[in-house]
Formats: C-alpha cells, sequence, structure tokens
C-alpha cells in the first residue's frame, strides 16, 4: 500500500509523522472521508471544499491548492491500482513543541492521503435494517465547537460509540444540548414522516454531510418533499422509517429505535428506493482516473 505524505507516496510502514505534530498533540487538524466507485471519486469537489472550510474555521493554510489536492487524490488511488476505495485527506498543523500556541508550528502542515478499503457495517444489516440507541454523550455544541468543522479531534463521537458498543448495538443516536435529534456518531439521520423526508438541519449539530445532501438531492429528483427541520425522539419513534446516511455506510436502514419499532419494523419503500438512486448517482457524479 502506498500512502501519500507531504508530496512522496510511501510504504505504509514508512508513513510516519513526528510526535511533536499538534495533530497528535492535540487533535490540531481537519479531515475528510471521500469513496471511489468503480474508478470515479464520488463528489471530489464537494468533499474537498468542505476540507477547506474545515481549515479555513481554525486558521489553517494548506499548503496544496484544491486543484492540486484533486490530483495528489488521484495520484494515490493509481498507485494503489484501486477501482473501490475509501479516501482519508488529512492535514494537520505540523510539527510544534509542546505547548497549545499553534504559532509555534514551524515549517508547514502535514498532508497525508491513504486510500484502502471499508466495510462499516455487516451486508445483512443493509438488508434487514438495524437497530440504533440514544446515548448520553450530546453532540458538542456550536459555542463550544461547530460540528461543521471536521476536526481530528473526534472524541464527541468516539465516547458515544463506546456507548453504543459497550450496550451492544453498531450505532448511537445523538441528541445536541437541547434535547433534538442531532446526529449519529459518523453518520447523519434521516425520518419519513407523512410520506415526507426530514433531516435535522445543521444548525442542531448535525454535520452538512456529503452523502446527506446527495440523498436530499435524490429525494427532490424523485419529487419526495423534503424538510431540514428540528425533530425530537418522540417524532422519531413514530416515524415511517428512518435511515442513516455517510461516506462510508452509504444509505443504511434503521428498523428500532431505544427498542421502539420503527414502521413495519422492516426497511421501507421510500429507503430502498433512495438507496437505489444514491447507488445510481454514484455510478456518474464524480470525477473519473
Amino acid at each position: 500500500m502506498k500512502i501519500y505524505v507531504n508530496g512522496k507516496l510511501c510504504d505504509k510502514a514508512d508513513a510516519k509523522v513526528s510526535v511533536f505534530d499538534h495533530g497528535l498533540l492535540y487533535g490540531d487538524g481537519v479531515f475528510e472521508g471521500i469513496r471511489a466507485y468503480n474508478r470515479l471519486v464520488f463528489k471530489l469537489d464537494e468533499h474537498i471544499g468542505r476540507l477547506y472550510e474545515s481549515a479555513h474555521s481554525i486558521m489553517l493554510q494548506i499548503p496544496l491548492s484544491k486543484d492540486e489536492m484533486s490530483k495528489a487524490t488521484i495520484q494515490t488511488l493509481k498507485a494503489n491500482k484501486l477501482t473501490d476505495a475509501y479516501i482519508r485527506l488529512i492535514v494537520t498543523r505540523g510539527v510544534g513543541d509542546l505547548g497549545l500556541d499553534p504559532r509555534k508550528c514551524f515549517g508547514k502542515p502535514s498532508v497525508i492521503i491513504i486510500t484502502d478499503k471499508v466495510k462499516l457495517y455487516p451486508e445483512d444489516l443493509y438488508k434487514k435494517g438495524m437497530e440504533i440507541i440514544t446515548v448520553s454523550t450530546t453532540r458538542t455544541s456550536h459555542s463550544a465547537l461547530n460540528p461543521q468543522i471536521k476536526s481530528l479531534n473526534y472524541l464527541n463521537n468516539i465516547l458515544a460509540k463506546i456507548e453504543a458498543v459497550h450496550l451492544g448495538y453498531e450505532e448511537a443516536l445523538m441528541l445536541n444540548d437541547s434535547g433534538y435529534v442531532a446526529e449519529c456518531t459518523g453518520d447523519n439521520v434521516f425520518m419519513v414522516s407523512n410520506n415526507e423526508l426530514f433531516t435535522p438541519p445543521v444548525c442542531m449539530g448535525a454535520l452538512k454531510g456529503v452523502t446527506r445532501g446527495a440523498v436530499l438531492q435524490a429525494a427532490r429528483s424523485a419529487k419526495i418533499l423534503t424538510h431540514e427541520h428540528v425533530f425530537t425522539r418522540h417524532e422519531l419513534y413514530n416515524a415511517q422509517e428512518c435511515f442513516l446516511t455517510g461516506t462510508a455506510a452509504e444509505i443504511i436502514p434503521i428498523v428500532k429505535v431505544d427498542g421502539r419499532i420503527i414502521g413495519s419494523g422492516k426497511p421501507g419503500k421510500m429507503t430502498s428506493e433512495l438507496m437505489k438512486k444514491f447507488h445510481e448517482l454514484t455510478k456518474k457524479d464524480g470525477v473519473k482516473y
């Protein structure tokens, strides 16, 4: 496996960063997860745009242009001869001292690109549906760290994932500090009510997911009414359907939340329709390599 590290393609064993890199010391950096399907990088421009937005928010100057980042991503995919892949772009603040001050980081930020395979959930869950549980860890508040920033500090999500795993679940539902549904540990949440599609707005703590946007796009093209609107667990428990979206997860049906059966207890008609439409999008919406 070849990994891109600061302009060079290295063997996996040689892909290293300094222990003084502030990405390691403090989670000071940003990242992006992307998928490639049949030699097409799905919505590459949108993902790279979001990476640069996250970096701008934390005043991190990425040493590559967006076009150069795209070319480096393609270069890494080709070097690994991958037709289908999961891509992780990482930019750290770079090497510094043991203090917090980013001004003490000398040299350029580190740019790392990893391309590999990923399988987030077992295949049978996409057919039968998954059960999730609400955890006590709330989604990070905008006033603390804006959830739109995909920073390397993912402890909020990891703590929620730990709770879910300890309770025997694959995924956890996270509420914001006002008790509204925000998102899951790595996925956006959707529900179907009165044959209309709802997902929490980003102001509730939901990431503006690229897959989330693709699903909203697919739903609108199918003349499905869509809403980015606040809702509580009560509305979710009584929804006709529920599903999660994410780069790695794609679209996965949810059939039970906190022990409450959702709809018929099986993946719903709209969920199945949107799964098909999403897979159609992955065949044409992206950059070929």
